[in-house]
């Protein structure tokens, strides 16, 4: 049996950052070999996160970042368990490594973004290693991408929510903050009515006409009036019509007028913890 030192340990405890004393039993099991010994500690981590899988991860970080051209964006979600974790620096930068990656390979989905190669790993395996070193549930479980004539990222909350927003063309720092402030802030459905699911808007209709029903008004004005508190709700709940936040006298719609005749939205995402 290989001898154990502590030079040892203390090698794999930096390596993998997981506890001295499941780095001595990693070691042990191992017989002293360091790669077999990381394997054991993985496998490890796959234990600890299939016994808490049942745990929630409500906190962690959302970071949402463009690319140097800015002509796509990400935004990547690491859960954790609790706040203490979230708020750890090597756990932010570890965040911040997979948003790295996605950018600087063009990844588009979050499986592909687990399947990616981080530092001789897939990024699955290395969020594994987080669980093992951490002790608590980490999981990759939130991933946008998007691209367009120009994509304005913004993290709101200390890592707390991420907004994308695409536009037609190319905006100031000013106005992509502007508006995707007012995605942060008022949470709209889509960026107008045109692109609000069909589904969504045979329902709101549907709960439009009862309660027009329930008011005891005439059935020939139901659909009418039923109309008029759907449109109501296009203007509450669509980018382009909600009161713009800065100005509530125009609209998104207006202040996108003022700034470039052209100037378009064509998509947003946004991603909150919880």
């Amino acid at each position: 049996m290989a001898t154990i030192t502590a030079a040892d340990v203390n090698k794999l405890r930096q390596q993998t950052g997981a506890g001295m004393m499941d780095c001595r039993k990693a070691l042990v099991e191992s017989d002293g070999d360091f790669e077999k010994a990381v394997d054991y500690l993985r496998k490890k981590g796959q234990k600890v996160a299939a016994l808490r899988s049942d745990r929630e991860t409500k906190e962690g970080v959302i970071i949402a970042q463009t690319s140097a051209d800015g002509k796509s964006g990400v935004i990547v979600g690491l859960g954790c368990e609790t706040d203490f974790v979230a708020k750890n620096e090597d756990f932010v930068k570890f965040a911040q490594s997979i948003v790295d990656l996605a950018l600087a390979n063009g990844i588009k989905t979050l499986d592909a973004l687990n399947a990616a190669s981080l530092d001789g790993a897939t990024v699955a395996d290395k969020v594994n290693d987080q669980v093992a070193k951490i002790g608590e549930k980490i999981t990759l479980n939130k991933f946008e991408f998007v691209e367009a004539g120009g994509v304005t990222a913004y993290i709101h909350g200390n890592y707390r929510m991420g907004v994308l927003v695409a536009f037609s063309k190319p905006v100031s720092a000013e106005v992509g903050k502007d508006v995707a402030m007012q995605i942060a802030a008022m949470n709209p459905i889509a960026v107008d009515a045109e692109s609000v699911p069909a589904d969504i808007i045979a329902r709101e209709r549907e709960i439009a006409v009862e309660q027009v029903k329930a008011e005891g008004k005439p059935a020939e004005m139901a659909e009418k009036i039923a109309a008029g508190k759907v449109n109501k709700f296009f203007k509450e709940s669509t980018l382009l019509q909600q009161a713009f936040v800065k100005d509530s006298n125009k609209s998104v719609a207006d202040y996108l007028k003022s700034v470039d005749a052209d100037l378009k939205v064509t998509g947003f995402k946004r991603i909150a913890l919880g």
